[in-house]
């Protein structure tokens, strides 16, 4: 008995009548299941990186009140103790184990540059820079991330990729209404900050994509926690204001803002490109003005607006094309 599958007459774009083998039901359901995770798994992607900015575009009014009763670093130090004390409960009950000795060394270094050291540099910076200078030197970390991905992750520098990563950044400038200046010394160290964070999201590709997302999330964070402490036990100065305004501050932080949305920002840079999770990260500024108009009362002005549809247009310049090709595959059975 022949083990030939049937062929069908079937017109070829650019070729003509063709004899092709007759696609079986299986196949077909097979290439229906496939797309069908893809939109699922690109619905889940979309608001995984919603759910994050808007987590953190709504912690920048958060953290403007949260200055008022709390001496900056040490908010910090208290945020991420808070955040890693939740992320250890959970991997608890999950019974999620701690990471392999081959990858404590990554997870240390995640640890000090994600959490303790970029947070450190954003708050000591932002004491002698301006709010909005300090704030587009910190979000500078798309640049560095898709030039870190080039050489390392591979991830072509395309001309569109470069052009949408620069439009991005025009328009955070734009949006901040940023006036520069200040010590020379900050403005490094809040540039060294953003590297760090660039830095810290390629390591998470680079050298721990096998393991388990909240593992890694968990125990960064620890690590990030201990240095924070030694660093505002030795520097830190201040007194606390409690009350119910304070702990509520702490708690979205550190529960919100730092243990959920980690997780998240993890999840995101395990599932995507890091050039293109980076680049939506342009997103949390635009919600961080918009809620400060909503719930603070502050001034929208005509460069915010500018700045604004310079940030979408230079997501949609990174992120929006490939989203096309995705949908045409999907759309031809791919």
């Amino acid at each position: 008995m022949s083990n030939k599958k049937p062929k069908i007459k079937e017109q070829v774009p650019g070729i003509g009548l063709c004899e092709v083998e007759k696609k079986t039901a299986y196949s077909c359901r097979t290439g229906f299941q496939q797309a069908k995770l893809k939109i699922i798994k690109g619905v889940i992607m979309n608001g995984a990186i919603a759910l994050l900015c808007l987590i953190w575009g709504l912690n920048w009014v958060v953290m403007k009140q949260a200055n008022q009763v709390f001496p900056p670093v040490l908010f910090t130090t208290y945020r991420f103790i808070l955040g890693s004390g939740v992320l250890l409960i959970v991997t608890y009950f999950k019974k999620i184990p701690i990471p392999r000795r081959e990858d404590w060394k990554w997870v240390i270094l995640g640890g000090i540059l994600q959490t303790a050291f970029f947070n450190t540099a954003v708050q000591v910076g932002m004491q002698f820079l301006s709010a909005g200078f300090s704030s587009v030197l910190s979000y500078s970390m798309p640049f560095w991330v898709a030039i870190m991905a080039h050489f390392l992750l591979g991830e072509k520098l395309t001309r569109r990729k470069m052009t949408g990563v620069a439009m991005g950044m025009v328009g955070l400038v734009a949006l901040l209404n940023v006036s520069g200046g200040g010590a020379w010394w900050a403005i490094v160290l809040t540039l060294t900050g953003a590297v760090a964070w660039a830095f810290s999201s390629i390591l998470v590709k680079l050298k721990l994509q096998h393991c388990d997302i909240l593992q890694y999330t968990t125990w960064q964070m620890v690590v990030g926690a201990i240095v924070l402490s030694i660093y505002s036990a030795l520097f830190g100065h201040g007194t606390i204001q409690w009350g119910w305004y304070a702990v509520g501050c702490l708690v979205y932080n550190g529960v919100l803002a730092s243990a959920l949305a980690y997780f998240l920002w993890t999840y995101i840079l395990s599932n995507t490109e890091a050039g293109k999770a980076s680049i939506s990260m342009l997103i949390i500024p635009i919600i961080g003005v918009l809620a400060g108009v909503i719930f603070l009362k502050e001034t929208l002005y005509w460069n915010t607006v500018v700045g604004m549809a310079l940030i979408l247009g230079g997501i949609w310049l990174v992120n929006g094309h490939t989203a096309s090709r995705e949908i045409e595959s999907i759309q031809q059975g791919d």
